[in-house]
């Protein structure tokens, strides 16, 4: 039970860090449809042919809904998007996998925080 409860609590802490973004960022979980970045991720995460075809699925929705709220400047619905995405990649993905996968968007969006801050210097 205990260890349970750690692991939900890193959970809950890796998704609050995610949902923490500035709109600029929301960018990142439009990329994760690219062909090279998905095939990587498929790669790292290990997952087998029917949750890579579902994560496809979500990525593709995620990045036409994003593409839509950035277009027309609407952050709900961009954020809408985002917690969409998570949700259902939280779904698809064992908690092992899923933990992967946070980890994977919160250092892509802290290196493009660092890429910003070293470009304004």
């Amino acid at each position: 039970m205990k260890k349970m409860l750690i692991t939900l609590t890193v959970l809950v802490a890796s998704a609050t860090a995610a949902f923490a973004l500035n709109p600029v960022d929301y960018e990142v979980f439009m990329k994760l449809n690219d062909n090279s970045t998905f095939k990587g991720l498929v790669r790292y995460l290990k997952v087998d042919n029917e949750q890579a075809e579902n994560l496809k699925n979500v990525f593709t929705i995620t990045q036409n809904q994003m593409q839509s709220a950035l277009k027309s400047e609407n952050d709900a619905a961009a954020e809408k998007a985002m917690n969409s995405n998570l949700a259902n990649t939280r779904n698809i993905l064992s908690n092992k996998q899923y933990k992967k996968f946070l980890t994977i968007v919160n250092l892509t969006i802290n290196n493009r925080y660092n890429e910003v801050l070293l470009s304004e210097n």
